[in-house]
């Protein structure tokens, strides 16, 4: 018997069934880690400190007082974020949406007082973390380290909490990285001096 590659029609809609039986797993092999009250509380108080932009406004605010070079970061991670925000959420969430992960599948201490209702795919929390911490970073380098572990923190948060699947929080990553290197094309980094 002689195997065929998948026709064309058939290819397309294996991917999202792989895709979503790697969420699961991944959502419950998280679920199933023992983190503790503290580190879920902390994850949870995260998460939700990066509803609506909340914790980037406030990283903003800081940075904004850092001097010259920590105002034009926080300029360009805000513009980042909102070009990754208005994406993720008016084009892609719409586009592509997707439910999100069952909510009673999640331990009690990491659930979030207030389940989001949007569509799953990609996470906006993720796209807004990226696109911030890498704005930030192409105006400063020294300033975005200090910036992308608190957003790589949210973007797992998000897991943690069972807020989004993986797929969602990579597609997060690609937008809000992707929006902030769109941004530098755009408006490029002004040479030093």
């Amino acid at each position: 018997m002689k195997l065929r590659p998948p026709s064309s029609s058939s290819a397309p809609s294996i991917l999202p069934r792989v895709v979503g039986l790697f969420d699961r797993r991944v959502n419950a092999g998280i679920a199933a880690i023992p983190a503790g009250p503290r580190t879920d509380a902390a994850l949870v108080r995260l998460s939700t400190s990066a509803n609506n932009a909340v914790l980037w406004y406030v990283a903003a605010a800081i940075l904004a007082c850092t001097g010259r070079r920590g105002r034009r970061a926080a300029v360009r991670g805000l513009l980042s974020l909102a070009g990754a925000s208005a994406f993720a959420n008016i084009v892609a969430k719409p586009v592509f949406g997707g439910p999100r992960p069952v909510i009673e599948e999640i331990p009690l201490a990491r659930r979030l007082r207030v389940f989001p209702t949007s569509a799953s795919f990609p996470s906006g929390h993720t796209a807004s973390a990226l696109a911030f911490a890498t704005g930030v970073a192409l105006e400063s380098p020294l300033r975005g380290a200090v910036v992308a572990p608190v957003a790589l923190a949210v973007a797992y948060s998000r897991l943690h909490v069972g807020a989004h699947w993986l797929s969602d929080v990579a597609g997060g990553a690609i937008i809000g990285s992707g929006a902030a290197v769109l941004g530098r094309v755009l408006l490029p980094v002004r040479a030093r001096g």
